[in-house]
């Protein structure tokens, strides 16, 4: 794996040097990426989702529905704060734009890969005709 130096922006707009594997994907910098709080509600009502196919069936279409709607809000609320920092800046790089699009769209994508594995349960629970 190639390592090259990027510079990283921080809030204040201080850039600082950091290595980048190109072909490097991880699932943990993935959720932090998606926001901690969003990313950690999301995960808890899919161990509600999990708990209550066992123990409170009608529950589980209702708890999907919630991952989803987490998700959407906490896009919502990333892309508010990407825009926010993009009207105080005014001229960013495209790609500094794409990559902060593809952070907010993970906690969605979360919440209806979520939703859908609610969806697959409630097939399976259902009485057979």
């Amino acid at each position: 794996m190639k390592e090259e130096i990027i510079y990283v922006t921080d809030s204040l707009g201080v850039s600082h040097p950091e290595t980048f594997e190109k072909a490097g994907w991880s699932l943990s910098q993935t959720f932090v990426d998606g926001g901690m709080i969003g990313m950690i509600v999301i995960t808890l009502l899919l161990i509600a989702l999990l708990l209550a196919a066992w123990k409170a069936p009608r529950w589980v279409k209702e708890i999907g529905i919630g991952a989803l709607i987490v998700g959407i809000f906490w896009m919502l609320s990333g892309l508010s704060q990407a825009l926010g920092v993009l009207q105080m800046v005014g001229d960013i790089s495209p790609a500094l734009v794409c990559g902060g699009l593809k952070a907010t769209l993970i906690p969605v994508l979360y919440g209806l890969i979520v939703y859908f594995i609610s969806l697959v349960i409630r097939v399976i629970q259902k009485p057979r005709i």
